[in-house]
C-alpha cells in the first residue's frame, strides 16, 4: 500500500509528539469534526452532521479514557468531558447549532490550556500531565 506524504508526516508526528501535544491534536481533531458537523447542520445534511458529531464523541471518549486518576484535576476534566459529549449528542439529536458551539468553547478553551501547560512543561523540561 503506498502511503502518501502527508500520512507519512502525520504519523512521524505523532511518533514524536509529547503527551501534551498528542493531547492538542485530540483536541483539534475533536473541534475540526464539530465544525465540519455544524457545517453539515446548516447544509441539513445530516448523514455529514452525525458522522462527524460521532467522530468527535469519539475522541472525547478517548480522552476520557486516558486520564490518570492519580490527579486531582483529573475528576475535573472527566466530568467536562462527560459534559461537552452531551452537548454533542444534544446538538445531533435536536439539530442546535447552539449546543455545538457551547462544545467548541469549551475544546477550544480546554486545547488552549493544554498548549499553555505544555510550553510552561517544556520550558521545565518536564511534560507531566493528568493524560496518562
Amino acid at each position: 500500500m503506498m502511503t502518501s506524504p502527508y500520512d507519512k508526516y502525520r504519523q512521524s508526528s505523532v511518533q514524536t509528539s509529547t503527551p501534551a501535544q498528542l493531547v492538542i491534536m485530540l483536541y483539534d481533531g475533536a473541534i475540526r469534526f464539530a465544525r465540519t458537523a455544524m457545517d453539515g447542520l446548516s447544509k441539513q445534511d445530516y448523514e455529514k452532521t452525525s458522522l462527524n458529531f460521532g467522530k468527535a464523541q469519539t475522541i472525547i471518549s478517548e480522552l476520557m479514557s486516558t486520564l490518570d486518576h492519580t490527579y486531582e484535576v483529573s475528576k475535573n476534566l472527566f466530568s467536562l468531558y462527560e459534559y461537552t459529549n452531551f452537548l454533542l449528542v444534544e446538538a445531533n439529536i435536536r439539530k442546535s447549532p447552539e449546543k455545538a458551539e457551547e462544545a467548541i468553547g469549551y475544546l477550544t478553551e480546554l486545547r488552549e490550556t493544554w498548549l499553555q501547560a505544555s510550553k510552561i512543561a517544556a520550558g521545565q523540561g518536564q511534560a507531566e500531565s493528568a493524560h496518562g
